[in-house]
């Protein structure tokens, strides 16, 4: 979801990994030369929901790289086939606990709305069966840091793998 903290772990993720770290959002704005919110005004959505498809096509190509993604991608079906070239991290926060991470951002498209923490929740219960789809699911404590999540993230990476060997398919 978005206020989770992808961009802030995934950065220290890839730094303690030694891996590159790209954050779509970013590279949408990098090659549209507009802010997410104006994308968002200008051609809708699902016009961005698209360019975002193809911005993640071509990041999950490389290897030995954290990707941070909008929280919405795990909506369209085909990113999924991309999200599992790698390994699929959901940062399980507390709907109340991103609002009041976000309570002051005016910068979220989905969150300018008359009731934006109803909005949180009606998009995390819209999202949730696809956020489950996940390969790890880290529930962060409010205690944690964002560097203890990143650590946290390292020490759960070989359950996972060991539990996808038996050849299952969960790591693509």
């Amino acid at each position: 979801m978005m206020g989770a903290g992808k961009t802030t772990v995934g950065r220290l993720l890839a730094a303690q990994l030694g891996y590159g770290f790209v954050d779509t959002d970013v590279v949408i704005e990098q090659v549209t030369g507009k802010s997410i919110t104006q994308l968002f005004a200008d051609q809708g959505e699902a016009a961005f929901r698209q360019l975002e498809s193809k911005v993640l096509a071509e990041v999950c190509a490389y290897t030995n790289l954290a990707i941070a993604t909008g929280g919405g991608i795990v909506m369209r079906q085909e990113n999924w086939s991309y999200l599992h070239h790698g390994l699929v991290v959901w940062l399980d926060v507390p709907v109340e606990q991103i609002y009041a991470r976000l309570a002051t951002d005016t910068t979220r498209p989905l969150l300018q709305d008359v009731d934006p923490l109803g909005k949180l929740r009606s998009l995390l219960e819209q999202r949730q069966p696809f956020y489950a789809q996940a390969d790890l699911r880290i529930t962060p404590t409010q205690q944690e840091t964002p560097e203890q999540l990143a650590t946290r993230v390292i020490e759960e990476i070989p359950k996972v793998l060991k539990e996808g060997a038996g050849g299952d398919g969960v790591m693509g």
